[in-house]
């Protein structure tokens, strides 16, 4: 409904125009009235109307000062102004102001509707367009992202030239060309649960993204389940390393006002060229892969692993092995990517000391805890320890296992990819589940214009991020395209069997904007509805 509220000195007026128009029949809804405008400012700000009528002699403030306010704070607010001087400077102070309407007193019940209505035409109009543009901006944005994080992974594949990595990356806006590049890889955990929906990581990764849409030579090139991708691009002006940490500082300010949550971040060496780009991705891949390891609230860059790794020499008389924490192993596991299973083995032997696998027994003993700790998952996820047998062998029955470091590092990534694979396929089975869900409800609510990637991501209690890519990668489109395909698919069928109007299908089938709604079928099903009913 459209908001309208009154403000009169004179109490008559204002209880004549307050009952003299049925206001929630007439489909508008009477929000607040006040005697002066220096009352009725705090109200207004409090109510927000769409519509407000006043006097414009009133005490204290009158209604041309008021109007300027109210302008100024919102200026999306339709103005009608009541006066009983007809004298033209006020006529043109209004019109300066940005009256909507201007009525010389007494009014008419009637009249005055008839000009409230004239308003509510363009209060609903300009409603509409401000839908339809946020709709287009969600969509394109949304597509951007994708294709952002399509040219990311061939990016740091290596497999693309450089002219093919410039001349791509300007199509998306991204002016690759720099004098030094690095990765940042971060990640924010806000609950126990990084998959179920959190109304923290949600705040969190909108104030991320719009902080990153800011920067420019730091780009938020990919968003997914297991965290954000920065692209670093350094100059003579300002290094990568620079860049780097104003970026690093800019993610902690937003973090700091969200106690709750924590993060953790890896961070590649720089690299001058951008076919080293691989590389530097894979070694922030390697820092980014003590997550698994090291506590939480860190940024683990390149050089800082290599100037550790040359440090820690422990010893085996030294090891306590009742200390080793199985929850770590545990922890990848359950949330780790089959590609990062070399970098945690790696990382997580090196935690525990490199010269102590130089022991026979303490290599037995690793490989025994692991694939116990590994058992374990499966089980939980429910499977039969069998399932490891069966794909792997019993160690127990292969001497070769522990012959050397390497081969022992061989069979413990067989070992955990295997464990991750079947992870991933009860996943998937979930997934399945949750998306017929998901389709369920778009199918039952499609046709409202509130339904968002928000509120289906709440009715299947996952996070907006995590959902949009679960739904990317099962239905191999965005959300977005598949709930227009939804909306269009319902219009078709309005438009061949009914008589409704153009605006009156886009109404029903969930658009606001009925020009917008004609804009997308156009672009959807290449044709205009008309076309589409004169050849059906």
């Amino acid at each position: 409904m459209i908001k309208v509220f009154l403000v009169e000195d004179e109490i008559v007026m204002r209880e004549g125009i307050k009952n003299t128009i049925s206001w929630e029949k007439e489909g508008f809804q009477f929000v607040g009235e006040a005697s002066d405008g220096e009352l009725a400012y705090p109200l207004i700000q409090k109510t927000r109307p769409d519509i407000l009528i006043t006097d414009i002699k009133m005490p204290f403030m009158d209604g041309l000062e008021l109007s300027r306010l109210v302008k100024k704070e919102l200026p999306a607010v339709k103005i009608i102004i009541l006066s009983g001087y007809d004298e033209f400077k006020y006529a043109q102070e209004g019109i300066n102001i940005g009256i909507a309407d201007y009525l010389l007193k007494p009014v008419t019940g009637a009249r005055l509707l008839a000009a409230i209505k004239k308003v509510a035409e363009e209060v609903i109009k300009e409603k509409e367009q401000k839908s339809f543009l946020e709709t287009y901006d969600q969509e394109q944005e949304e597509r951007q992202q994708m294709e952002k994080q399509k040219y990311f992974r061939r990016l740091i594949s290596g497999q693309m030239s450089v002219s093919a990595m410039l001349s791509e990356g300007a199509v998306l806006g991204l002016d690759m060309a720099a004098e030094e590049y690095n990765i940042l890889l971060f990640q924010v955990f806000a609950g126990e649960n990084q998959e179920e929906y959190s109304e923290t990581a949600n705040r969190i990764t909108e104030e991320i993204r719009e902080m990153a849409a800011r920067q420019e030579q730091a780009v938020l090139i990919e968003m997914s389940t297991q965290g954000l991708a920065f692209l670093i691009r350094g100059t003579a002006g300002h290094t990568a390393r620079e860049v780097l940490d104003g970026l690093i500082r800019e993610l902690l300010k937003i973090l700091e006002r969200y106690p709750e949550a924590s993060y953790f971040g890896g961070v590649g060496s720089t690299v001058s060229r951008l076919s080293e780009l691989n590389r530097c991705n894979e070694e922030a891949n390697r820092a980014f892969a003590y997550r698994y390891i090291r506590k939480r609230n860190q940024i683990v860059r390149s050089e800082d692993r290599e100037e550790e790794n040359s440090q820690e020499e422990l010893k085996l008389s030294t090891l306590n092995v009742n200390q080793i924490d199985r929850k770590i192993a545990e922890n990848f596991l359950r949330t780790g990517l089959k590609g990062e299973t070399r970098h945690f083995l790696t990382e997580y032997i090196d935690s525990l000391g490199r010269d102590n696998m130089a022991s026979l027994m303490f290599r037995q003993y690793i490989t025994m805890d692991l694939y116990i700790t590994a058992v374990g998952v499966l089980e939980q996820l429910g499977y039969d320890s069998g399932e490891l047998v069966e794909r792997c062998g019993d160690f127990q029955q292969m001497a070769g296992v522990f012959e050397s470091l390497e081969q022992m590092e061989d069979y413990l990534q067989k070992v955990f990819e295997t464990v991750i694979e079947l992870r991933e396929k009860a996943a998937s089975k979930r997934y399945s589940s949750l998306l017929e869900k998901a389709v369920a409800y778009i199918q039952e609510n499609f046709c409202s214009p509130d339904i968002s990637l928000n509120s289906v991501a709440a009715s299947v209690n996952l996070s907006p991020n995590h959902f949009s890519t679960v739904f990317g990668q099962e239905m191999g489109q965005t959300f977005v395209e598949y709930l227009t395909a939804q909306r269009m698919g319902k219009a078709r069928e309005l438009l061949r069997g009914t008589n409704m109007k153009t605006a009156e299908i886009a109404y029903a089938v969930g658009y606001k904007d009925p020009h917008y709604f004609s804009y997308l079928f156009k672009k959807t099903q290449n044709c205009t509805p008309r076309e589409f009913r004169g050849k059906a």
